[in-house]
């Protein structure tokens, strides 16, 4: 979950140039906010390797969490 997520996309979607799709959101993410985007990843990696064997509980890869979260936030500024 991304702190002040409606604040962050919005921003990025001001930026923005083009039509606002999933990808051009997704690189305006790691272009305006790489160490967010970099404590993600660290945290995902933490994450992987303090599960136990047999054991798993699921956990998106950023990435996916990241565009899914993206992609409810462009719906809602469609609707």
């Amino acid at each position: 979950m991304i702190t002040n997520q409606d604040e962050k996309f919005k921003k990025i979607f001001d930026k923005l140039e083009d039509k606002p799709t999933e990808q051009n959101m997704f690189n305006g993410y790691l272009a305006l906010f790489p160490e967010e985007w970099k404590e993600r990843k660290i945290l995902y990696s933490k994450f992987n390797r303090s599960k136990q064997f047999g054991k798993t509980i699921p956990l998106p890869k950023p990435e996916v969490s990241l565009r899914k979260e993206i992609r409810v936030w462009l719906k809602k500024q469609n609707s």
